[in-house]
């Protein structure tokens, strides 16, 4: 379908988004609390070796970035707060444009994507 990379990648983008801006909100499990960094991994070629690679990679990451922070890395209201933010960051995607007043780190992953693709 037309349009379904760019939600993939909007939402990809927006997670780190919610984790970095956070989202107050009036219920606390809804609430995310911001100011968390991340990491977003851009590759020119995904063959199977550099999948396992990844795959590894963030399995890994996820397990003792949760024990560090002591946050909880599936949870769900995080996941939802992230869908929230992805519809500006998809048009920027889809209309290969420059992207629409986001952070500087949403910024800089949406022109590398826009330029390679």
């Amino acid at each position: 379908r037309a349009g379904h990379h760019d939600w993939l990648l909007a939402n990809c983008l927006a997670q780190s988004k919610a984790m970095l801006d956070g989202r107050d909100h009036a219920d606390p499990h809804r609430r995310v609390a911001g100011g968390h960094p991340s990491t977003t991994i851009l590759l020119d070629d995904l063959a199977p070796r550099s999948l396992g690679a990844l795959l590894a990679l963030y399995e890994h990451k996820v397990f003792c970035a949760g024990c560090l922070w002591r946050v909880n890395p599936f949870d769900q209201w995080g996941v939802e707060a992230g869908k929230a933010l992805a519809a500006p960051i998809r048009d920027a995607l889809a209309e290969r444009t420059a992207p629409a007043e986001q952070d500087a780190s949403t910024d800089g992953l949406i022109d590398a994507l826009n330029r390679v693709r």
